[in-house]
């Protein structure tokens, strides 16, 4: 990372101005939100279509004659404004939102790109559905929040003329997070914190614990925390296709295909110090369509990375982490896909209804899953334990060897569960920090990424989706900051932490 730093030092000079938002300055915002966002513009020459694009998202008027024409279901339009690949629920929030900020009705074209539309194997649908604020960093607690108030009224935004009320069968419960002598000064610090950003949240002692939940084992537990509002867990699938009907309604078009290269325009820019740099853009988005020969290329102004656990390989095709050694282009994006196991099981003497999410102190958790004796939970592996990714077969030993085990301990009742069912899905996991990468690529100046959540992407997705289309049609974050979290902080070595990681 000593290189990158060094490189973006030389830069400097190069990528002066930045890029700004015509919005009224003095809108408010919301109270973290420090200044504005600025996104580098290094290729104003090459810049031209996205300039029009976005006067045409703002100024289309409804008699325009820039309309979507008539395509073969599942063959996306020769061109489109915005090409998002991954069609998970981060893909179709984003998606929707950019049809939800449009000025008129087909203004902007967006295409979703989704090589399996079963998504058997998606990470969306094979979470676990939970929601909380109790996190450490600002931005992922206002996400939270963001996307808590969504959900509320998620028919009020998601809901389709002429089809059934959504029901994503939300169970407010809050999450429990127990702390050992050596993790309750950050428990503590982490409630502060969340405190400060309107988190409501409390802690508990081992007595107040043992009083509330008689059947926890608080041994070794010398702090807790629990989520008073806001903070439970959902049916992923419904939230998916929720997103999905109302943007296909809104008219974004849907593409079963995977997308198998990009054609780049790249130009060689000479830095003040003699040192020529690779700058580029996306003009066409070649897809190989599903089950079948045919393959079509697309011609867009903006692509969005949304691939998940698979948004690396995506990079690669825009040229992310192949460049020379030490150049900035050497750096990847840092998202791999990383297996995780659920299992669930009967317990019929376990809690009751006022179990929470529970979190415990060695990293196990659980959940009730509804009302008739089942649980479900599971643990991350350690690194040495990391499972082989080639598919998503459970791995019954671990469960019995290392998950049972912490099970048992803190709940004693579980020492005679018996385990029903199982299921294993990927984490798009971000090695380098664990937080999402959000946001423009400084050298590919038309693609822009919503990846690396690292498990949180679908609590966080109706706040990411606007965010992403803020900065594609606004120019800037506009709702909640997340420059933290741009692609220049790995070009930087500088992460960005997230103590309550599960």
């Amino acid at each position: 990372m000593i290189c990158g730093r060094r490189l973006l030092g030389r830069l400097r000079p190069l990528l002066a101005s930045a890029r700004r938002s015509s919005a009224n300055p003095t809108e408010p915002r919301r109270p973290f939100c420090k200044g504005e966002s600025r996104l580098f513009d290094p290729l104003q020459e090459l810049s031209k279509e996205f300039v029009k694009f976005r006067m045409k998202a703002k100024g289309a008027l409804p008699g325009s004659d820039w309309s979507p024409f008539h395509i073969t279901e599942g063959v996306p339009p020769e061109r489109a404004d915005v090409v998002i690949v991954g069609g998970g629920v981060i893909g179709w929030s984003i998606a929707y939102w950019l049809k939800k900020k449009e000025k008129s009705r087909d203004s902007i074209r967006v295409v979703v790109v989704e090589k399996d539309l079963t998504y058997s194997k998606a990470s969306t649908v094979l979470s676990v559905g939970g929601i909380r604020q109790q996190y450490s960093m600002p931005e992922n607690i206002h996400l939270s929040l963001f996307s808590a108030n969504f959900l509320r009224l998620i028919n009020e935004h998601l809901g389709v003329v002429n089809q059934p009320p959504i029901d994503i069968q939300f169970n407010p419960s809050g999450y429990l997070f127990l702390a050992s002598d050596e993790g309750a000064a950050v428990l503590e610090e982490n409630v502060q914190i969340q405190r400060m950003e309107g988190v409501l949240v409390s802690l508990l002692s081992p007595a107040q614990l043992r009083k509330k939940y008689p059947w926890l084992n608080t041994d070794g537990v010398a702090l807790a925390s629990y989520g008073l509002q806001n903070e439970g867990w959902f049916d992923p699938w419904t939230l998916l296709n929720a997103f999905r009907n109302k943007a296909l309604s809104m008219g974004v078009y849907q593409s079963c295909g995977e997308v198998t290269s990009f054609d780049l325009d790249t130009k060689e820019l000479l830095t003040h110090e003699g040192e020529l740099m690779d700058f580029s853009r996306i003009k066409n988005v070649n897809v190989q369509m599903t089950d079948s020969t045919e393959s079509t290329t697309v011609e867009c102004a903006i692509v969005v990375n949304a691939a998940g656990a698979w948004s690396s390989s995506v990079a690669e095709m825009a040229g992310i982490g192949t460049g020379l050694p030490d150049s900035l282009l050497a750096i990847r994006l840092p998202v791999e896909p990383k297996k995780r196991y659920v299992y669930v099981w009967h317990c019929p003497d376990g809690p009751g209804l006022e179990c929470p999410m529970l979190i415990d102190t060695t990293g196990a958790y659980f959940r009730r899953e509804g009302v008739g004796g089942n649980y479900l939970g599971g643990l991350s592996p350690t690194e040495e334990e990391e499972p082989d990714i080639r598919d998503l077969e459970v791995d019954h030993e671990f469960f019995q060897d290392k998950v049972w085990p912490k099970l048992a301990h803190r709940v004693p009742h579980f020492e005679s569960l018996k385990v029903r069912s199982s299921w294993a899905g990927y984490y798009d996991y971000n090695t380098f920090d664990q937080s999402p990468v959000i946001g423009l690529h400084p050298l590919v100046d038309n693609l822009f990424f919503a990846t690396g959540f690292s498990g949180h992407g679908l609590q966080q997705s109706p706040a990411v989706g606007q965010a992403i289309a803020e900065l594609i049609l606004d120019g800037q974050f506009m709702t909640i900051n997340l420059d933290t979290f741009s692609f220049k902080r790995i070009m930087r070595g500088k992460k960005a932490v997230e103590r309550n990681i599960i």
